[in-house]
């Protein structure tokens, strides 16, 4: 039987989605607040049998935290997908990152370990990789330099890496992709989907900075297709191609029939940004829109290569231009 952490998450849910048209039964772990409806209306975006498809998750009520929750949650179980994590660049949220990132990944790896798992895929992210400078493409090959990666997020995902490479010196399989930022529908206030709510809201600002995009049907079918192959104890760049922000914008935009965004943010405008938000934030005790490292990553230009697993799975990424048009399709429904 297979498991899926992060089930209730944007690659979760779409993966559930996916392997639910291959598997009579998939047991995937939710916490208790979790919403599982969100999960239930990414199916019906893509089926009208979405209510039959949804009743074959075993859902498991865990915590990866926990580890006598998790005892329940692998029975039976003979593959994992783990995707479960906290995504933030807040600086607050550090130590939370560290406890779910990091120590949750340790308890899975422990589990598929003592459970002779056959063979793990994580989720794991671009900003682990290490950067290169100008327009020299970014692979799997590049080291990663902690003093040069030195935020929470990225600290944390690496950790997260290095437990799942213990599995694999544990007679574990396992396989690591790295997503570029992924665009999907169904999570409209948090992640990438916040940017189609924002846009659509009239979000008048734009960047110019350039990094990696790819479409999450095209993470979770990579993801199934290395988990059936022979593939083992490799790690892979998902990007289907670099573009900038001003780009994705204005294509969420017209597809939306939105104004396009017509103000650059300059590196000043969102260093002078992001303090005025963390001064808001402290006063209203919410959490920042708008972070230092958040402010800094917009504007950087990066170029990553995905031919390793194009190679591999002869896999062809769908144009991020179609993405956007399918997504802001979803969107208007």
């Amino acid at each position: 039987m297979i498991l899926v952490t992060g089930g209730t998450g944007l690659v979760g849910a779409h993966l559930l989605y996916h392997l639910s048209l291959e598997n009579d039964v998939i047991k995937a772990i939710h916490r208790k607040k979790s919403d599982l409806n969100a999960v239930k209306n990414v199916f019906s975006f893509y089926s009208e049998d979405f209510e039959q498809l949804y009743a074959k998750i075993n859902w498991v009520e865990a915590d990866i935290t926990d580890i006598c929750q998790l005892e329940v949650a692998f029975e039976n179980v003979t593959e994992v997908y783990h995707s479960a994590a906290l995504v933030s660049f807040n600086p607050a949220d550090y130590k939370a990152m560290r406890k779910i990132n990091i120590e949750g990944t340790s308890n899975i790896v422990n589990f598929c370990i003592d459970y002779t798992i056959k063979k793990l895929c994580f989720v794991s992210s671009i900003a682990t990789i290490e950067k290169s400078l100008g327009k020299k493409l970014i692979t799997e090959e590049n080291e990663w330099n902690i003093e040069k990666n030195n935020y929470g997020y990225a600290i944390t995902k690496y950790g997260a890496e290095m437990e799942v490479w213990r599995a694999s010196q544990e007679n574990v399989d396992v396989v690591i992709v790295n997503p570029g930022v992924i665009l999907g529908a169904g999570f409209w206030n948090n992640g990438s989907g916040a940017m189609f709510s924002k846009i659509n809201k009239g979000m008048p600002f734009y960047s110019e900075g350039i990094t990696g995009f790819v479409s999450v049907t095209d993470v979770v079918k990579t993801m199934m297709l290395l988990m059936k192959s022979t593939i083992k104890n490799e790690r892979f760049i998902l990007v289907s191609e670099n573009i900038s922000f001003k780009t994705v914008f204005n294509e969420i935009a017209t597809n939306l029939n939105k104004k396009l965004p017509s103000i650059k943010v300059t590196k000043l405008l969102s260093e002078i940004a992001w303090r005025l938000d963390w001064f808001k934030a402290i006063i209203t005790k919410k959490q920042p829109i708008l972070t230092r490292q958040s402010a800094k990553s917009m504007h950087n230009k990066h170029h990553y290569s995905s031919e390793k697993v194009r190679k591999a799975l002869n896999f062809q990424f769908k144009p991020i231009i179609e993405t956007i048009e399918e997504i802001c399709i979803l969107f208007k429904k």
